[in-house]
């Protein structure tokens, strides 16, 4: 081991040691030797170890400990404390400016265990509670916790969107005469990106895009066609390139999956468009995010594909959090925000009592909030405001609150925020007790996963779904690019038996609302079309849609 490695196992020792509140003087030590060892100048492994108890600052019980890494690679002291601290929050430890006094808050104050939670828990204003932390210290750490997923070359679709569209239109704008497109993943909108792709209609890459300030530094050549480097904000990109009377055939090949592609017959010859090609197989064109599976090429087979649901499609805002519960905006301020946006009414659905680290709602807040509602409702009519809640499935499946403040709402989403770690039995039971309930009207983000952070506890997905089919509950299509549950491949089966689907924002301020993009995107994958979306109905649809 070099002196810096041994070094870093002390620092990895002196944080642990305080996360846990452990002696002060033992951490100031271990924090010494960090600091001592690192910058060492003889090797420490081929030293005597009368010799390393004579360096200033370390001790006999420190030398011990070299000696012990040294020997075997670990050290004792520190896999005690690895071994009770999970490993998301030894992960945060990586993050500059976030120490262990304030991952100790944020594990203790909000159970979060991994950066993925924190991040989510960030982007739903529920640090500003904690000691210690306010909206600007919440601000600054998203910033830091989106560099650091992004650092892991895995992204939300949504985190390189952005970039990858400016990227592409960068390049248009340079060389306007070449066809210049997106593909692969990103095309098809999966919910997850390793990196951007473009194919270049160019049978040669220009010296002009090899080397473009787009990149962080000029692109290198890994293959026939194919270049690869760095966005300038560091996100894996490949370029690949193609005779422009190809460029259909090439771009058809580049965005469908092996799954896809295996269903339908290979193209004969090339085309320099992708319509030009499905006119060729005699089918209708398939939109590049239904891609992903062969299902799909057999409903252009048989004349059945759907027309997909778009962004225009969704007539209200539903699954919506205010200040009453950890949202950042008023309930005034998100109905009006959603009435200029074109919506036509906004589904209120604050946090249940038992949700006690988002500020669930105690009865009488309850009634408060409905009291506001309905005096915003004859203010901003025809737009409309339903009182819902997003209530908590308790650990035996049943609803929070009292019946009789149950029956009060106008809808409810239910959804599981605690007690995650169930087997698939546990986990089915509960959802399916929930989904029973009479009260219950949409089953929210069924398997609590957080993309990238939380796969999500396991569920029998045909199990859950024909208990909705059975009880005339709707399925969250939780749109937070962090969640995006449920996830697209099983709503073609839930389409099948009849269960609607809710493209929600889970919006937990005004922006919050504009990610219904992302759900759109998921629901397309999925097949879903306008009719089968509940908050494609208008208002008067939508009210006696939930038994209004």
């Amino acid at each position: 081991m070099t002196n810096k490695e041994i070094a870093q196992q002390f620092r990895q020792l002196g944080q642990l040691m305080e996360l846990h509140g452990e002696n002060p003087f033992k951490i100031r030590s271990y924090q010494s030797a960090y600091r001592t060892l690192r910058s060492y100048e003889g090797p420490l492994s081929s030293m005597a170890p009368e010799e390393i108890g004579q360096i200033k600052g370390v001790g006999k019980a420190i030398s011990a400990k070299i000696q012990e890494l040294l020997a075997s690679g670990q050290m004792s002291t520190l896999e005690k404390y690895r071994s009770k601290t999970p490993e998301g929050i030894q992960e945060m430890l990586n993050i500059k400016g976030f120490g262990p006094k304030k991952i100790m808050a944020v594990w203790q104050g909000l159970q979060v265990e991994s950066i993925g939670e924190l991040l989510y828990a960030v982007n739903e204003n529920r640090l500003v509670e904690l000691k210690g932390f306010g909206k600007k210290t919440q601000e600054e750490l998203r910033q830091k916790l989106e560099y650091y997923q992004k650092s892991k070359n895995r992204y939300h679709y949504a985190a390189v969107e952005t970039e990858a569209s400016q990227l592409l239109d960068a390049l248009q704008s340079q060389y306007p005469q070449v066809k210049a497109s997106l593909c692969g993943a990103i095309r098809r909108k999966a919910v997850v990106v390793s990196h951007i792709e473009i194919l270049f209609g160019s049978a040669a890459l220009p010296e002009g895009v090899i080397a473009s300030s787009l990149w962080l530094a000029p692109l290198e050549q890994v293959g026939e066609g194919k270049w690869a480097g760095k966005t300038a904000q560091g996100v894996p990109a490949y370029v690949y390139t193609c005779a422009a009377e190809a460029f259909g055939s090439a771009l058809y090949q580049l965005t469908a999956t092996d799954d896809f592609a295996s269903a339908l017959p290979a193209p004969t010859e090339a085309f320099d468009n992708e319509e030009a090609i499905f006119q060729s197989l005699s089918v209708p064109f398939v939109a590049p995010e239904l891609r992903e599976q062969s299902w799909a090429a057999s409903l252009a087979r048989t004349g059945q594909l759907p027309a997909l649901i778009t962004e225009a499609d969704i007539k209200g805002v539903v699954h919506a959090h205010t200040t009453y519960s950890d949202g950042a905006n008023t309930l005034e301020e998100m109905a009006r925000y959603a009435k200029a946006q074109g919506y036509e009414y906004l589904g209120l659905t604050d946090h249940s009592k038992s949700a006690f680290y988002a500020n669930g709602l105690q009865p009488e807040r309850v009634l408060q909030q409905m009291e506001e509602a309905d005096a915003l409702n004859k203010e901003l009519a025809p737009f409309r405001i339903f009182k819902g809640i997003e209530s908590d499935i308790l650990n035996d499946g049943s609803l929070d609150y009292e019946e009789d403040l149950l029956k009060a709402f106008d809808f409810i989403i239910a959804s599981v925020h605690s007690n995650l770690r169930m087997d698939e039995d546990k986990a089915t039971a509960r959802l399916i007790t929930a989904i029973e309930n009479p009260y219950t009207t949409i089953l929210g983000h069924p398997t609590g996963r957080l993309l990238l952070s939380r796969k999500g506890y396991p569920i029998d997905h045909a199990k859950v779904i024909d208990a909705c089919a059975a009880n005339g509950v709707a399925i969250e299509i939780n749109a937070n690019p962090y969640r995006l549950d449920l996830d697209w491949s099983w709503a073609p089966y839930a389409l099948e038996k009849g269960v609607p689907l809710c493209i929600n924002p889970d919006a937990h301020s005004t922006a919050g609302i504009h990610d219904i993009r992302y759900g759109v995107f998921a629901a397309r994958k999925g097949g879903l079309s306008a009719p089968q979306c509940l908050n494609a109905l208008g208002v008067e649809a939508f009210a006696k849609a939930i038994g209004l």
